[in-house]
C-alpha cells in the first residue's frame, strides 16, 4: 500500500461528509472512488490533498503517517490533484502554466531554458503532447487536461488523483486520456480518480472503492464486478432500467430556429447560422465538445442573449426579441448547465426555489399574497416526486448535494408543464440515481407530446435519448441525422473536426 486511509472522519454543519472512512491504495494502480452525491468523495481527496483537515483519523503516505493536525500541501509528498474544473490561467502559455509556483530560477531571473527542457523531458517521457507556446485560451478542453497532467508531473507526483476526468472528453480524447493513465501507472505512478461513469471504472481501473452516504460500502477489483453491481452498490437499491421508446410519432415543430447567429468578442463569432426545429413528442439532441457554440445557443434560446441574425419561434409564434419571462410565458421550461449560478438561489429555501418563477400563479398567490398551505403542499408533492433530500422545506439550497439541486431545478421546471424544455447539460456532475431519474422526466415530456432540446457533451446520454442529433463544431451545425445513423465514433469525429 502507498497510500493508507484510516478512520477519516469530516463533518460540516448539518452533514457528516466523511464518516470513519478507511480505504489502501496500491503503488501503480488505477483505483477509481465511485458513489453519488454528496457520498464524500471529493472531501475524502481534498483530506488527502491537504486541501481540509479532518475532525479525527490518519493517512499513512508510504508508511510515515501525514501531518493532518498542522495541516500540509499534498504537492510537498508527491500528491497532485485535478480538479473537475481546471486550474490553468487562460492568458499564459501552456508552459507558463505548467512551472507557476515552482519555477527555476537563475540568480534572481527565471530559468526559462530550463524550466522548458524539464517539460520536454516529461512529453517525451510520458507522450503527452503540448504546444508549449500557445496560450492556454487557445486549447480545447482535451488539451487542457493534458496541461494539468503535465503541470502535477513537473512537481513530481507519485500518486495522481483525477476528479471526473473524462466529464468533457470526446470519444477520442478519453481514450487518449486512458492511455496516458495507464502509461502513468506502467512508470510506477499511482491513479486515483472519482467517475460517475461506470463503464469507464471497469474499463481502465484495477480496483473500485464505492462510498455511499459518507461512508466506505465495498471495495472490488474491477474486473470481478460489473456497471450494475457498482451502480445497486452506489445507491443502495437495484435501479429500474431505462424506458424504451417503441411506437415513436411526432407532431409539428413545437421549437423552430433558423439562421440564428451571434457576434462575440474579437471578432469571434459563437454562432453561424444555426438552423432546425424540435417536433412535438420528439427529442432532438445536440453534442459537441465542450466551447463550440452549445452555451451561447442555450442563452439565446432562453433570452439571455440577442442573437445578430436569424429567428426562434416557439409554437409557432415568433420569440426571437422577446423576454425570458415572456418565453416562458409561451411555453418554455429551462434546465441551465450551472445549477448553482442559474438554476437555484443558495439563499433560498428549498420551498422559494421550487416557487421561483410561479409565484403569480393562481394556485400559489391570492389577492396578491402568497398562499402558504398551497405552496406547502406544492412542495411536498415535488419533494416525494423527485425523492429531493434531505426533504426539509426550510433547508437553504447551499445545503443540497449537486445531484439534489439538480432534481430542485427540473421538479420546478417539469412543474410548469411546459411545451418545449431546453435542458443543457443536465445530468453534469450528477450521480446515476439522479441521472436515471433526470433521464425518465426527459423520456416522459417526450411521451406526453412535448419537445425536448437535450444539449449534452455526453454522448451515451445523447445516443439513448435522442430521436435525432446535431452535432455543433465551431459555431455551425455540422451534422443533423436520425438516431439510427449515428455512432459514438462518428459523433466523436465530428465533434473534433474531423468529419463534416
Amino acid at each position: 500500500m502507498i497510500l493508507n486511509v484510516q478512520g477519516i472522519t469530516k463533518a460540516f454543519p448539518r452533514i457528516v461528509a466523511n464518516d470513519d472512512v478507511s480505504l489502501g491504495v496500491r503503488r501503480g494502480e488505477i483505483h477509481a472512488l465511485v458513489g453519488e452525491n454528496g457520498a464524500g468523495k471529493t472531501t475524502l481527496m481534498n483530506i488527502i490533498y491537504g486541501l481540509i483537515r479532518p475532525d479525527r483519523g490518519r493517512i499513512m503516505l508510504r508508511g510515515s503517517e501525514l501531518p493532518l493536525s498542522e495541516g500540509f500541501l499534498g504537492t510537498d509528498y508527491g500528491i497532485g490533484m485535478i480538479h473537475q474544473h481546471f486550474m490553468l490561467i487562460r492568458e499564459f502559455t501552456v508552459l507558463e502554466n505548467i512551472i507557476l509556483g515552482s519555477e527555476p530560477a537563475k540568480g534572481p531571473m527565471l530559468d526559462r531554458a530550463r524550466a522548458r527542457r524539464r517539460v520536454e523531458e516529461l512529453v517525451a517521457r510520458y507522450g503527452i503532447e503540448a504546444d508549449l507556446d500557445r496560450k492556454v485560451r487557445d486549447l480545447s478542453v482535451g488539451e487542457e487536461q493534458r496541461v494539468e497532467i503535465l503541470k502535477v508531473l513537473y512537481r513530481d507526483a507519485e500518486i495522481i488523483i483525477m476528479d471526473e476526468p473524462t466529464g468533457v472528453l470526446t470519444p477520442q480524447e478519453t481514450c487518449g486520456l486512458f492511455e496516458t493513465m495507464r502509461g502513468l501507472v506502467a512508470d510506477g505512478k499511482t491513479v486515483v480518480f472519482i467517475t460517475h461513469k461506470l463503464e469507464e471504472v471497469i474499463e481502465v481501473s484495477d480496483s473500485v472503492t464505492v462510498m455511499r452516504q459518507g461512508r466506505v460500502v465495498g471495495n472490488v477489483p474491477a474486473r470481478e464486478t460489473d456497471a450494475a453491481r457498482l451502480a445497486e452498490m452506489m445507491v443502495g437499491r437495484q435501479l429500474d432500467a431505462l424506458p424504451r421508446r417503441t411506437a415513436v410519432s411526432f407532431g409539428e415543430p413545437v421549437l423552430k430556429v433558423t439562421g440564428l447567429s451571434l457576434d462575440g468578442r474579437a471578432g469571434v463569432r459563437p454562432l453561424r447560422g444555426i438552423s432546425f426545429d424540435v417536433r412535438k413528442g420528439e427529442v432532438l439532441g445536440i453534442c459537441g465538445v465542450e466551447g463550440n457554440g452549445q452555451l451561447e445557443l442555450f442563452e439565446v434560446l432562453i433570452g439571455l442573449r440577442r442573437p445578430s441574425g436569424g429567428s426562434v419561434y416557439i409554437g409557432g409564434d415568433e420569440v426571437t426579441h422577446r423576454s425570458t419571462a415572456s418565453r416562458r410565458e409561451a411555453g418554455l421550461a429551462e434546465i441551465p448547465p450551472d445549477r448553482t449560478t442559474m438554476g437555484i438561489v443558495a439563499e433560498f429555501s428549498l420551498r422559494e426555489n421550487l416557487l421561483l418563477g410561479r409565484q403569480t400563479d393562481n394556485r400559489f398567490s391570492r389577492s396578491g399574497f402568497l398562499d402558504a398551505g398551497a405552496i406547502d403542499g406544492e412542495t411536498s408533492r415535488l419533494v416525494g416526486e423527485f425523492g429531493i433530500m434531505p426533504p426539509d422545506p426550510d433547508a437553504r439550497g447551499y445545503s443540497f448535494s449537486g445531484g439534489n439541486q439538480q432534481k430542485i431545478v427540473v421538479a420546478r421546471e417539469l412543474a410548469r408543464e411546459p411545451a418545449i424544455l431546453v435542458a443543457c447539460q443536465p445530468t453534469r456532475g450528477v450521480d446515476i440515481g439522479a441521472t436515471r431519474l433526470i433521464h425518465k422526466c426527459i423520456l416522459r415530456q417526450a411521451d406526453e407530446g412535448k419537445g425536448v432540446l437535450l444539449i449534452s457533451a455526453d454522448l451515451s446520454e445523447i445516443l439513448s435519448l435522442s430521436d435525432r442529433i446535431g452535432v455543433m463544431y465551431r459555431g455551425e451545425l455540422v451534422g443533423l441525422f436520425e438516431r439510427e445513423d449515428a455512432t459514438e465514433e462518428k459523433l466523436g469525429l465530428m465533434m473534433a473536426g474531423v468529419l463534416n
